[in-house]
């Protein structure tokens, strides 16, 4: 026999269900994007405000997180299951790999020789990456700065142990270098262009001098990109057509970057040529050469063990 009570706590459960599944719905129509301060094309996005039309369109709202100074604060982010999809470098996407973050890269930027370099001051007489040995150089641990350095100094066979490695993050790098602190920097755009025409800076070394094969990478939770693939290849279809515009209109997306990274304006020119370059898929050249670079990652003692770079790929469309 039913009773009264019983047809209250069920009546009671059906009207929370009721009240709970639109909610369910409506959180599982959001994708959360962490932006960095950094010439991207989902900074790009951002701006200019082609995310938000193009998702809502399709019913899915975009919310937004940052900006992140760096790549690793932003995978700390995603780590935590704060944020859906970021962008940042390769190196960083390793070692955060290597760290068990649950990420995955979906779309690969080959950063252009003029975008990373090592910066000295040009009243250094520090010439080229040889002279570097017995000299304090600041990196950020794990990242691009580091690779740069370790790359470089493998390059032009510098024994590491000769050169110190000072672990700063970018904003606190620039201080350091231009009080003295370090007698390098190893870094990245805007950071490199900011270096070179605001604190006295002459590049040393370019990316092609180090010859690295570092990249751009945009990465998406691995929850995220398995339980809602349509939504991350929406997501990827509008920043492909961000970044062809930027390719086309280099000045342009320049002068949108240094806008939303708070840069000299004048800086805009040089940062749209060095950082409007193609994003693609990743394929599978791609993937091998994000492992060729986890390999020396280990092999050079920055990370303690190769990750599993092939679980961390998806291809998109």
């Amino acid at each position: 026999m039913i009773t009264k009570r019983q047809i209250f706590i069920a009546a009671a459960a059906t009207a929370a269900i009721a009240i709970l599944a639109p909610a369910a719905q409506a959180a599982d129509q959001v994708v959360r994007i962490g932006w960095l301060r950094g010439p991207n094309d989902i900074t790009l996005a951002k701006s200019r405000g082609t995310l938000e039309k193009a998702l809502a369109e399709k019913g899915i709202k975009v919310e937004w997180s940052g900006p992140f100074p760096a790549a690793a604060p932003a995978f700390e982010a995603l780590n935590a299951g704060s944020i859906d999809v970021t962008a940042g470098s390769s190196t960083s996407a390793i070692a955060a790999l290597a760290a068990k973050v649950p990420l995955v890269v979906f779309a690969y930027q080959k950063m252009s020789a003029g975008s990373e370099g090592i910066v000295v001051k040009k009243d250094s007489k520090i010439t080229s990456i040889k002279d570097l040995a017995g000299k304090k150089v600041a990196v950020n641990r794990g990242g691009t700065g580091e690779y740069l350095l370790m790359q470089g100094l493998a390059t032009n066979g510098v024994d590491p142990k000769s050169v110190e490695r000072v672990y700063l993050s970018p904003s606190d790098s620039g201080p350091s270098f231009t009080q003295g602190h370090v007698d390098a920097w190893a870094t990245w755009d805007p950071f490199l262009t900011i270096a070179e025409k605001a604190y006295d800076g002459k590049v040393v070394a370019d990316g092609d001098a180090i010859r690295s094969d570092n990249a751009v990478v945009l990465v998406a939770s691995k929850a995220f990109a398995q339980s809602k693939p349509d939504q991350l290849q929406l997501v990827f279809d509008v920043i492909k057509s961000e970044n062809a515009w930027a390719v086309a209109n280099k000045s342009e997306a320049g002068a949108i970057w240094v806008k939303e990274m708070n840069v000299p304006a004048d800086l805009a020119q040089k940062i749209g040529e060095n950082n409007a370059v193609p994003t693609t898929a990743v394929s599978k050249a791609d993937a091998e050469q994000i492992g060729k670079v986890a390999e020396w990652y280990a092999k050079s003692g920055i990370i303690p063990t190769i990750p599993d770079v092939v679980s961390g790929v998806v291809t998109l469309k």
